[in-house]
C-alpha cells in the first residue's frame, strides 16, 4: 500500500505540472501562469511562465491582510548583546514598505541589483524582503567575507546601492564592516551610486559624504512602497558560490518557483504549521540563511529566528537550549559542525537539563555530511528525530530528507534518507550508466529540476551548462559522490570536485591555492581538505618553494596563512600548512590531491596507476607526520 511519501514522489515525477500546479495554490498570484513547466529550451527549463506575483506581498502582507498582524514574524535574539527583539508582521510590513521606499529614493528600481552585507539582525530580513518588494534583485554577502571578495561580487552584479551595517559581532570582538566597504570599493571597478549604512551602537561608520547614506535618516524621508508584480521567471536574488577556478559563481533564484517550493517545503519537509516558531541556525550569508531564516518561514506564516550568537561561548553550550525553551521552538535546523562543538563543551548534556524542551519535536541538520556519531549523541540527548538532509546553495532546498510532514522513515545512520518529491536522483559511474543500488558513483538529478532550484547563473548561462549540465546530458550534476540502496536511501560520501566542506561552509581549494601561489617564494602549491571532527573538513596547504629561498619555513608558512586569511577572509579557516620539497603527481602533471587527502585523514590509499614519481608518498607521509597528521 504506498504511502503519502511514494505517492507524492511518484506524481512529481510523471506529472510534475500536476504535482507542482496544485502546490503553487498556497500562493497569491497577480497573474495566473499559463504554463507550470516550460521545457522547449533545456537545460533551462522555467517554472510557472506568464505568472506574476511579488515574494514579499506573500511572505509579509498578505498574512496582515489575513488577520494575521499581530502575529510575531521576526525574533531577534542576540547573546552577544543580550537583547531580544519581536517584531509581528504588521511591523514587518511597515518597516520593510520604509525601506522599501528609501531603496526607492536612491534610485533602485525592478531588476536593478542591491547589495547587503550584514551581521545577524533583523534589518538583514527587511532589506532582503524590500528588495523583493520593489522587484529588485539582491545579492546577500557574508560579513566574514574580506574586501577583495565582496569587490568580486560588486563587479559581477553591479549593484546601484549597497546596504552594509557599521559592524558584525563576535564573541569578545566587534567586526567593522565599513572599512571593508570602503575598500571593496576602492579596488571593485564598478561603483555603485549610493551605500546606505545601519549604524550599530557598537561601532559606528565613518561615512563618506556623497555617497553614504545612513539608515535611519533615509527611511524618516521615505514614503512607504507598495508591491511590486514581478514575473515569475524574473530573478529574486544572486546568491555566489565557490567556483571551482576561484571565480565565484552567482546562483539566480528565481520568483515563481523559489516562492512555490519554498512554502511546499515548510510543510512537507519540517512539518510545522503556520504560527508556530522555526529556528535555522544559519547566517543571512549563506543559502539555508536565504531559504530557511526569510522567506521559507515567512511565506509559511510561521515566526523565523534570526539568532546572533555561536552554539558555545555565548555564553555557554547551553544557549541553543536555552533559545528552544524560551521561544517555544518545535524545529530546528542547524549544521552538525554545531552540534559537535556542543557535544565537545557538554558531552553529557548536563547544559540540556535546565531547560525544558517538552515542545521540541524534530533536529535538521545539513550544511555537510552527518557523522553517525554526532547523530547518535544529539538523538541521545535529545530523544527527538534528528533528520539529516542533503542540498546545495544551487538547490536551495533539500535534495534528499526524510520528509517528516509526508511520511517518517525509519533513519539509517550517514544517509540523508530519500529523494525529496520533486527529486530524480540517479548515481551514473564514469561511462554516464546508471550503477546497481549500493555502488558508488557520482549522484546526479535528473532533469528538469524541481521549482526553486537555479534556473541558471547570473550573466553565465555557458557556465552553467558547463558546471552542471554538459557532464551528465540531461542531468544535473551535484558534485558529489555516493550511492543509493535498495531502499531508496540516499548516500553522500564525498566531493567530486575541489570544493571542501568546513563548518558547513563550501570553500574552493583552488580559490586557496590562487592566494598561495602568489607569495614570492612559492613555487607551487596544493591545498588539501583534511578531517577534522568539530568542523568537518579543515583547510591544508603544501608550499614547494622555490630554489634558493633561504628564509625559515615557519616565516614562509605564517606568511601564506596570513595571505589567505587576509585575501578570502576568517572563514576560509586556513591556519595550517607546511613546507614539502615536491607534489605527488601523474604523469600529465595533475596532482594527485586525493591521495594527500587519504594519507592525512590515515585512510587506506593505493598506489595510483598513473603517478610519476612513487617515491614521493613516503616523503609525504613524513611531512604530514611532522604536524600531526599521519599515521
Amino acid at each position: 500500500m504506498a504511502n503519502a511519501y511514494d505517492e507524492a514522489h511518484s506524481l512529481s515525477l510523471t506529472d510534475p505540472a500536476a504535482f507542482w500546479g496544485k502546490a503553487a495554490e498556497d500562493i497569491d498570484w497577480v497573474k495566473r501562469w499559463d504554463k507550470v513547466l516550460d521545457d522547449s529550451n533545456p537545460p533551462f527549463y522555467r517554472w510557472f511562465v506568464g505568472g506574476e506575483l511579488n515574494t514579499c506581498y506573500n511572505a509579509v502582507d498578505r498574512h496582515v491582510e489575513a488577520g494575521h498582524g499581530d502575529r510575531t514574524a521576526i525574533i531577534h535574539d542576540s547573546p552577544i548583546t543580550g537583547t531580544q527583539r519581536k517584531i509581528s508582521y504588521a511591523e514587518l510590513k511597515q518597516l520593510t514598505a520604509s525601506f522599501a521606499g528609501a531603496l526607492a529614493d536612491q534610485g533602485v528600481g525592478k531588476g536593478d541589483r542591491v547589495i547587503l552585507y550584514m551581521p545577524m539582525v533583523a534589518e538583514a530580513l527587511v532589506a532582503m524582503l524590500a528588495c523583493a518588494r520593489l522587484g529588485a534583485v539582491h545579492s546577500v554577502v557574508f560579513g566574514g567575507f574580506a574586501a577583495n571578495e565582496l569587490a568580486t561580487r560588486i563587479n559581477d552584479a553591479k549593484p546601484k546601492v549597497v546596504v552594509a551595517a557599521s559592524c558584525g559581532l563576535e564573541p569578545g570582538r566587534v567586526i567593522a564592516y565599513k572599512p571593508l566597504l570602503d575598500e571593496a570599493i576602492r579596488v571593485a571597478t564598478h561603483k555603485p551610486d549610493r551605500c546606505i549604512i545601519l549604524q550599530r551602537e557598537q561601532k559606528q561608520a565613518d561615512m563618506t559624504a556623497g555617497r553614504d547614506v545612513d539608515w535611519a535618516e533615509a527611511v524618516s524621508n521615505a514614503r512607504p512602497h507598495d508591491c511590486v508584480p514581478v514575473k515569475a521567471t524574473d530573478p529574486l536574488y544572486i546568491l555566489y558560490t565557490s567556483g571551482t577556478t576561484g571565480q565565484p559563481k552567482g546562483v539566480v533564484r528565481d520568483n515563481g518557483g523559489h516562492a512555490v517550493a519554498l512554502k511546499w517545503t515548510m510543510k512537507a519537509i519540517y512539518n510545522v504549521e503556520p504560527g508556530e516558531v522555526y529556528w535555522a541556525a544559519s547566517d543571512v550569508g549563506w543559502v539555508v540563511g536565504h531559504s530557511y531564516i526569510c522567506y521559507g518561514p515567512l511565506l509559511h506564516g510561521c515566526t523565523t529566528v534570526v539568532f546572533e550568537g555561536k552554539p558555545v561561548g555565548t555564553p555557554d553550550a547551553g544557549t541553543f537550549w536555552r533559545v528552544i525553551s524560551e521561544h517555544k521552538i518545535p524545529v530546528l535546523f542547524t549544521a552538525p559542525t554545531a552540534f559537535r562543538a556542543i557535544k565537545k563543551e557538554d558531552p553529557n548534556g548536563e547544559f540540556l537539563k535546565k531547560y525544558d524542551l517538552s515542545h521540541f519535536r524534530t533536529l535538521f541538520l545539513a550544511g555537510e555530511r552527518a557523522d553517525p556519531n554526532t547523530i547518535t549523541w544529539a538523538q541521545t540527548q535529545l530523544q527527538v528525530p534528528v533528520i539529516d538532509h542533503w542540498w546545495q546553495t544551487e538547490t536551495g532546498w533539500a535534495i534528499a530528507a526524510n520528509c517528516m510532514g509526508l511520511e517518517e522513515f525509519p533513519v539509517k545512520l550517514g544517509s540523508p534518507t530519500k529523494a525529496v518529491p520533486g527529486w530524480d536522483v540517479r548515481t551514473l559511474d564514469e561511462n554516464r550508466q546508471e550503477v546497481p543500488p549500493g555502488q558508488i558513483g557520482a549522484l546526479v538529478c535528473k532533469l528538469p529540476l524541481p521549482p526553486g532550484t537555479l534556473p541558471t547563473l547570473w550573466n553565465a548561462d555557458d557556465r552553467f551548462r558547463q558546471a552542471y549540465m554538459d557532464e551528465y546530458p540531461g542531468y544535473y550534476k551535484t558534485g558529489d559522490a555516493g550511492f543509493v540502496d535498495e531502499e531508496g536511501y540516499v548516500y553522500v560520501m564525498t566531493r567530486t570536485d575541489d570544493i571542501i566542506n568546513v563548518a558547513g561552509h563550501r570553500l574552493s581549494t583552488g580559490a586557496m591555492e590562487e592566494v598561495l601561489a602568489n607569495h614570492p617564494d612559492v613555487a607551487e602549491c596544493a591545498v588539501i581538505g583534511v578531517h577534522d571532527d568539530m568542523k568537518g573538513q579543515m583547510p591544508l596547504g603544501f608550499l614547494v618553494l622555490k630554489a634558493g629561498v633561504t628564509k625559515p619555513h615557519a616565516e614562509v608558512v605564517a606568511e601564506a596563512v596570513k595571505m589567505v586569511r587576509e585575501t578570502i577572509g576568517p572563514v576560509a579557516a586556513f591556519k595550517k600548512a607546511l613546507v614539502v620539497g615536491r607534489l605527488p603527481k601523474t604523469r600529465s602533471g595533475k596532482i594527485l590531491r586525493g591521495t594527500m587527502q587519504k594519507i592525512a585523514d590515515h585512510q587506506e590509499y593505493k598506489m595510483p596507476a598513473t603517478i610519476d614519481d612513487p617515491d614521493i608518498l613516503p616523503e609525504i607521509e613524513e611531512a604530514l607526520l611532522e604536524v600531526g597528521l599521519a599515521r
